[in-house]
């Protein structure tokens, strides 16, 4: 096997890093301190992002995005990942690949205006008693005459306050399941501003300050047919399609920042001096290097390996489940073990580790909670044997 890469992947790896070192790492501290991104800083970002081509990188380059391979754009994420998400996410966005299923006037109104950075998406999907079971929704969509009428409410809706639009999902209709009624989804394209669809202020979170969630309340929200992005009653469907490559997304990210806090950890434990030697020298915190790079090396290479079956078009759920779980998790040992190795230093705003360590938390949970992920990957081994 060739794990070489070619000096185009090898060139997005170096511009995408450079990139984030001398254009978001500067700005970290002031959103940590604020919560807050400010828009003239949002603003300026995103159109350094445009200039040195690193926006879009996920879309089609025929639609004006960067054209890139999954396994290129996994390490294009990897590096991205190392600074604040709020930075990142929403200063060099990846317009949601669920666009691409944008039609006729759609394309024009939604999917090329968010590839060229004048427009940017959201996706609408998580309600109070709605996460995981998707199927349980209850934001209805009623046909009117030649419309639908939208009512409900959505809530832990990342970057909604920066959306040009919601791609939201409703039910359409029910059918008949083994577990009772269960709602049959559609997706639609709604715009802000839209009236009977409102964007309020989310809840404070602990991980990713300045990228913040918020909550959609759709009070009979009239839309027409058009607005429907795919087909209808096939919301799962085009959900469906996205969830794999998000998941991939979060996989990657998560190593970028697991390398930054592996980094810091090995230069703390050279310059660190105790009872008169390197604290690397002692197997308490050397071992822990150890363990840390290992982990890092085996989601690594899982995540790594989905990719690449994503562009052989042989990845299944059981591949993104794998990898989205090994990274999410390794982040979690890696932040807190180099957390360990600094002592209290570690816990101080101070040095970038904090916020890792803090921001780590929620990736065992958005995009499938860990516990999902074990369940994909349980019912993928068990049901060829008729489990």
């Amino acid at each position: 096997m060739d794990f070489s890469l070619t000096d185009e992947q090898q060139l997005i790896v170096e511009s995408t890093r450079r990139f984030v070192e001398r254009e978001l790492y500067p700005h970290e501290q002031e959103i940590e301190n604020t919560g807050v991104l400010r828009d003239e800083l949002r603003r300026e970002l995103k159109a350094k992002a445009i200039a040195a081509g690193l926006y879009a990188a996920n879309m089609p380059a025929e639609l004006g995005g960067g054209g890139l391979d999954t396994l290129t754009w996994v390490l294009y994420e990897k590096e991205l990942g190392r600074a604040n998400y709020a930075l990142h996410y929403t200063c060099v966005a990846r317009p949601s690949n669920i666009l691409l299923a944008c039609v006729g006037e759609q394309r024009e109104r939604y999917l090329l205006p968010c590839v060229r950075g004048e427009k940017m998406d959201c996706l609408a999907l998580t309600e109070p008693g709605a996460g995981s079971d998707l199927r349980s929704i209850r934001t209805s969509a009623v046909p009117s005459g030649d419309s639908f009428v939208i009512n409900g409410s959505k809530h832990f809706i990342s970057h909604a306050d920066y959306a040009d639009f919601v791609i939201v999902f409703a039910a359409t209709s029910t059918e008949a399941s083994p577990r009772g009624p269960r709602a049959r989804l559609t997706a639609f394209l709604v715009d802000k501003g839209h009236p009977g669809f409102a964007v309020r202020e989310g809840y404070r979170n602990v991980s990713h300050r300045g990228y913040n969630n918020c909550i959609l309340e759709f009070d009979n929200c009239r839309v027409p047919a058009a607005a429907i992005l795919g087909e209808l009653h096939q919301g799962l469907e085009v959900a469906n399609s996205w969830l794999s490559a998000t998941r991939l997304q979060v996989a990657a990210t998560c190593l970028g920042r697991a390398e930054r806090a592996l980094d810091l950890a090995k230069s703390w434990a050279v310059q660190r001096v105790q009872f008169g030697q390197q604290i690397g020298k002692f197997q308490g915190v050397s071992f822990k290097l150890a363990d840390m790079a290992m982990e890092l090396r085996a989601a690594e290479l899982m995540v790594m390996e989905a990719a690449w079956k994503h562009d052989q078009k042989i990845a299944t759920d059981l591949d993104m489940a794998m990898a989205k779980l090994k990274a999410t998790e390794m982040l979690a040992m890696v932040a807190d073990q180099a957390l360990q190795i600094h002592g209290g230093m570690g816990l101080m705003s101070d040095l970038p580790l904090e916020r890792i360590w803090r921001d780590a938390r929620i990736e065992r949970i958005w995009e499938g909670t860990s516990e999902v992920q074990r369940h994909i990957i349980s019912r993928a081994l068990l049901r060829p044997l008729g489990g």
